[in-house]
């Protein structure tokens, strides 16, 4: 399965909005495409992937990796739209403690997480 990035940039904030299987093939291009922009110096990110439908340890490994950049550089990490398995993974791999995560999409209403 393919991947596709899609990047939004305005003034201090970047919407990445990922779609298909983030694996060990994928995750290389996904990591060249948003790494360069976690170094930007106060960037705020969110990183929406509700139409992701497959995420491993690879996959997982990009986002640590961009969130320890974007940390170091002042700047903040959220990650919207996971579905109930993708938040799953996060939650059992303590990732959930670290990075601000929700289920939620933007604009979308706040439900409680169970």
């Amino acid at each position: 399965m393919n991947m596709s990035v899609q990047i939004h940039e305005q003034g201090n904030q970047m919407n990445v909005i990922v779609q298909g299987e983030i694996d060990a093939f994928t995750a290389p291009k996904l990591r060249e495409r948003i790494f360069p922009l976690s170094e930007k110096e106060g960037i705020e990110m969110i990183i929406n992937l509700s139409n992701v439908s497959y995420l491993d340890s690879t996959g997982l490994g990009v986002f640590v990796g961009v969130f320890k950049n974007i940390s170091s550089n002042h700047g903040k990490l959220r990650i919207v739209g996971l579905s109930e398995r993708l938040l799953r993974l996060f939650k059992m791999t303590g990732l959930a403690n670290i990075i601000d995560i929700s289920s939620q999409n933007e604009g979308e209403e706040n439900e409680s997480i169970v």
